[in-house]
């Protein structure tokens, strides 16, 4: 073989070789773009038009979630470098305050914030901590005594009428099959049944 057979060859080479060891990006296009893409522009929009809509969504009023943001702020807060912008505390909490509320995956979030549900996945769990940490003393106090655990306990009993319960996360409608017995009064809607409470 020739010296130019063989430089064609290894010119092939090299350049099969370069396309398949093209430089991927950090991250994709629109989470890069995260400003244009995610619903804080709608936030911005709702504080000043619709406050009625922006308590819907944030599940407090502003002045709330800006008392709250006041308090995680320095515990979330991430700087901006070089490489590629910072999530802003607005925004972690934000995801997090969506995320706790609506139980929506992080895969379904990044759709609405903008941001990776890789980030989301370390996002979500230090913005609790730092809800956790600023708020435990004044208002998560743990009960010191079995007393103070019954006091709870009656209490819950009087307002909601549920036994041997501290309290309440949410109301959930789950589908279950009714049993023959149930009584017709507890179904609400075909496959659902009522009433059903997440004791704590």
């Amino acid at each position: 073989m020739d010296n130019k057979k063989k430089l064609a060859i290894i010119g092939g080479f090299i350049v099969l070789f370069d396309e398949k060891k093209k430089k991927r990006l950090w991250s994709k296009r629109w989470f890069l773009e995260r400003r244009k893409y995610s619903h804080m522009s709608l936030i911005r929009e709702l504080q000043t038009t619709e406050p009625h809509d922006l308590h819907n969504f944030l599940r407090m009023d502003k002045e709330a979630f800006e008392i709250l943001l006041q308090y995680v702020d320095p515990l979330i807060q991430r700087n901006t470098t070089h490489m590629r912008e910072a999530v802003s505390s607005r925004e972690r909490l934000i995801a997090t305050l969506q995320n706790l509320a609506t139980g929506r995956s992080v895969e379904d979030l990044k759709l609405s914030c903008a941001i990776s549900p890789q980030l989301l996945g370390k996002i979500i769990p230090e913005t609790c901590w730092a809800l956790f940490m600023t708020l435990k003393n004044e208002y998560l106090k743990f009960p010191s005594s079995t007393n103070d655990w019954l006091e709870i306990a009656n209490g819950f009993k009087r307002s909601c009428d549920f036994e041997h319960c501290l309290g309440a996360m949410d109301g959930k409608h789950i589908a279950i099959k009714n049993r023959l017995i149930a009584v017709r009064f507890f179904t609400i809607i075909r496959d659902f049944s009522a009433p059903f409470c997440l004791p704590l």
